[in-house]
């Protein structure tokens, strides 16, 4: 294997979490560069520690054309993890993928759908599927919720 140029790392605490990323990366050998133009780092992301007292490991490998540092890289990468991950909460609490809406409803049901979630998580509900159970049948639980305001920050 060929050496490494560069390793970043963070760690992380939180929200039941207690995980160490690790992104090595090195350049691309030639025949990669050739067959995708503009590569210019193979990049290894793994993730390891526990998470809710379980143990936890992923890793990823991705090709970048991106010119940067390190660290810069391993925020891009978890940054897009987060994403995903919300993406993944949208389609197995709210199916969304299985929708076939087009035009304009798509937006106006992605948008309920968002406030829906945020409303849920306003609401100091940790579980999207608990939050929806309770009040999917309690049509004042669901008012009240919505006319929650979010808490305003201390200017000092």
């Amino acid at each position: 294997m060929r050496k490494i140029p560069f390793v970043a790392k963070d760690h992380e605490i939180s929200h039941g979490r207690d995980i160490t990323w690790t992104l090595r990366a090195k350049e691309a050998p030639q025949h990669i560069l050739e067959s995708w133009v503009g590569t210019s780092w193979i990049l290894e992301m793994t993730a390891t520690g526990t998470r809710d007292g379980k143990p936890f490991q992923a890793q990823h490998l991705f090709l970048t054309s991106l010119r940067t540092t390190p660290e810069a890289l391993l925020q891009l990468v978890r940054d897009r993890w987060s994403i995903e991950c919300w993406h993944w909460i949208r389609d197995t609490q709210l199916h969304e993928d299985a929708h076939r809406y087009r035009g304009n409803g798509a937006g106006a049901l992605a948008s309920l759908r968002t406030a829906a979630l945020n409303l849920l998580r306003l609401a100091g509900f940790q579980s999207i599927r608990a939050g929806m159970q309770a009040v999917m049948h309690d049509i004042k639980a669901l008012l009240a919720m919505a006319m929650r305001q979010p808490a305003v920050p201390d200017p000092c």
